[in-house]
């Protein structure tokens, strides 16, 4: 069974050296990746180019992306070309892309390398691609999991906006995580308990064993 596994950040350019990232290594990824393949999964790891962690090892197959929009494509080539029985998306994507740059005269910068000298900068942000949002119709007989990274709220409220993003994405589960949900992780599902795990060794187990059981 070829299953993909998406980690890491991307990135959204400010100008061809600088730009908008989050904070992730792709540890979780690479984890999630190599225990799969270990289950016995022939698994397409699509990660950030800004993840630090090494990995996935073989035989896992590795293709690497930049902004939001490169891992659509990368998807999109996967949906067309392969079989796909799983996707789990872990990787921390940007929210906002840079609509424009502009000084204090409300001048736009477009130059390749903004000068430093160029004094305070309003930077417009639009929405960047909301690649979840696409998941459905790209694999529509897969079983797709979403990630869910919550830093404010109750953990109510935390689980309230995992079961919005299954129910609106027809995701099949959604892991859950951050401040807001308090320690660990839940794996949740649609009109099911939820499942508690302490850890990243435990939440890559748990997710492996679930997909085995559902092959």
């Amino acid at each position: 069974m070829k299953v993909i596994v998406t980690c890491g950040p991307s990135f959204e350019p400010i100008d061809q050296v600088r730009r908008l990232t989050n904070f992730s290594t792709g540890e979780l990824g690479v984890a999630l990746s190599n225990q799969l393949a270990h289950a016995g999964f022939e698994v397409l790891c699509l990660k950030g180019s800004g993840a630090t962690h090494p990995g996935p090892g073989a035989p896992c197959r590795v293709h690497w992306f930049d902004t939001n929009d490169d891992l659509l494509h990368l998807l999109e080539q996967a949906s067309a070309s392969e079989d796909i029985a799983a996707v789990f998306h872990v990787a921390a994507l940007c929210d906002y892309k840079v609509r424009q740059v502009t000084d204090e005269q409300g001048r736009a910068c477009d130059s390749p390398k903004i000068a430093s000298r160029s004094g305070a900068l309003t930077i417009n942000l639009e929405p960047a691609t909301k690649v979840i949002t696409k998941m459905r119709s790209l694999f529509p007989h897969s079983r797709i999991v979403g990630w869910k990274y919550e830093l404010a709220g109750t953990p109510a409220e935390a689980l309230a906006k995992a079961e919005r993003q299954m129910r609106e994405c027809q995701t099949n589960a959604c892991v859950l995580n951050g401040q807001a949900y308090g320690p660990g992780f839940a794996f949740c599902r649609p009109h099911l308990p939820r499942q508690e795990c302490g850890n990243k060794t435990e939440l890559v187990q748990l997710l492996t064993a679930w997909l085995s059981a559902n092959k």
